[in-house]
């Protein structure tokens, strides 16, 4: 097992990965930006080194900074979280070229992976179902416009590069191709340095399920079920839940089937995580494979009993899986509600500020994975996400009355400081989720109706 574990993230998630460690015995290290030098990982780890100025790009994102002060703390592995270097091949090639241990898979399943539009071939090839859309990445508005004609609208537009919700645009019609194209070129070259973009047939009133699948360096692999993360706004998931409500069981296995299918068809190591689209008529497809952990893990972990993280750092060490797929056996129900610091009067709009007061909730069967603090300012330079307020119960409905009393309870102020709090818990309220009928274009058609 690893001596020392250096954490190349921040907020909730460079915690809990740090706790984790904690019990595991391994020392950690926790790189931070000059805004993050008060983080509750710094605090936490056994020892912190900053590695820049706030923006991003010059700190967590800056390949140089995060290795040097793995080299200098003698870090043995370094664990990248979601998001930042998590899906940078690069980065997996580098800490390799060092000897130091990649928490993920391979560079060269990153990479495959991380390209869209060749992930799609590869997972074609494998047997699993894609969208209709192109081959590849399109070469310009003119084959896009091509692929248009044959596969029908809508369609929708994808970054090769993207990831995170970014970089997707939904074409209804052909006379919206050449806007839709150009801007989200831009877009994607602007945020991922990468403008191809790929072309997919769009589906309407869908659903958003996932697979967690865990693969150890000897061949196996295992499923942990699904989840459902069909409640989003712009592409980014506000609730999500295990199991996924209203799936036959039959198409589960399907589903799960698949994805290990997939994961080892590429020689996949570590955790995956394989996202399909549900039509209304039971078909599923494929979207894409994410190649880190996900902001979502808890609920899988809270209906499986497996700590995803302790799996992830067993698996880079070189350890055969320890759990079989009959071992895996999901109990009760558990839900997910992202507590972010954005207005949803103001469409999601971003409302930092300096944390006057923050309580959680607690009581039986909740989890809260949070970084914040009274005392904290959650500023502008990072992602908007305070908390993640988790409950577990045996059935659906305990789940959902659980979730909102959590909710209820919990108190957070602050200057300037707006919250999804109130917006969540009208979620958990309204019919269509209360019964399980929720698809990715619910909360727009909520929006929809608070406007009336």
């Amino acid at each position: 097992m690893f001596g020392t574990v250096l954490i190349a993230n921040r907020g909730e998630i460079a915690l809990r990965v740090a706790r984790t460690c904690r019990e595991l015995g391994i020392r950690t290290v926790a790189v931070h930006s000059t805004a993050d030098r008060e983080s509750a990982v710094v605090r936490f780890a056994d020892e912190s080194v900053h590695i820049g100025p706030s923006s991003a790009k010059a700190s967590y994102l800056h390949m140089p900074s995060v290795m040097e002060a793995a080299l200098r703390t003698g870090a043995d592995a370094i664990h990248p979280g979601y998001g930042f270097l998590s899906e940078d091949p690069d980065f997996a090639e580098v800490c390799e070229a060092h000897g130091i241990t990649f928490i993920g898979p391979p560079p060269h399943v990153i990479e495959k992976l991380g390209d869209k539009a060749l992930a799609r071939q590869l997972m074609a090839e494998a047997g699993l179902p894609v969208l209709p859309g192109s081959v590849g990445a399109v070469t310009g508005l003119a084959e896009a416009r091509k692929v248009a004609d044959e596969i029908g609208y809508p369609l929708i537009l994808k970054a090769v590069a993207g990831g995170g919700g970014r970089g997707i645009a939904v074409v209804r019609a052909g006379d919206q191709l050449t806007q839709a194209f150009r801007q989200t070129s831009a877009h994607a070259r602007a945020v991922f340095g990468d403008d191809r973009l790929y072309v997919e047939r769009f589906v309407e009133d869908a659903r958003h399920i996932e697979v967690q699948v865990l693969c150890d360096r000897h061949g196996a692999a295992v499923h942990l079920g699904e989840r459902d993360c069909s409640v989003q706004r712009r592409y980014q998931k506000l609730i999500e839940e295990a199991p996924a409500p209203n799936l036959p069981d039959a198409l589960r296995g399907q589903m799960c089937d698949a994805a290990v299918r997939g994961a080892l068809a590429v020689g996949y190591v570590g955790a995956a995580t394989f996202e399909f689209v549900l039509a209304a008529d039971g078909s599923f497809h494929l979207m894409e494979v994410n190649c880190r952990l996900q902001v979502e893990h808890p609920v899988t972990e809270m209906t499986t009993g497996i700590d995803l993280v302790r799996e992830q750092l067993l698996i880079a060490a070189g350890l055969p899986l320890t759990i079989r797929q009959e071992d895996v056996a999901p109990r009760g129900w558990a839900i997910e509600s992202r507590v972010n610091a954005e207005d949803p009067d103001q469409d999601f709009a971003p409302a930092p500020g300096l944390l006057t007061e923050f309580v959680p909730p607690g009581g039986p069967f909740v989890r809260v994975d949070s970084h914040a603090y009274p005392g904290w300012l959650v500023g502008p330079d990072y992602d908007s996400l305070l908390a993640k307020t988790v409950v577990w119960a045996p059935d659906r409905d305990q789940a959902l009355a659980r979730m909102d009393r959590a909710l209820g309870e919990f108190r957070v102020e602050g200057h300037g400081l707006r919250t999804t709090i109130g917006f969540l818990r009208e979620i958990l309220a309204h019919p269509a989720h209360r019964a399980g009928r929720h698809t990715t274009g619910f909360v727009a058609g909520m929006a929809a109706e608070r406007a009336k």
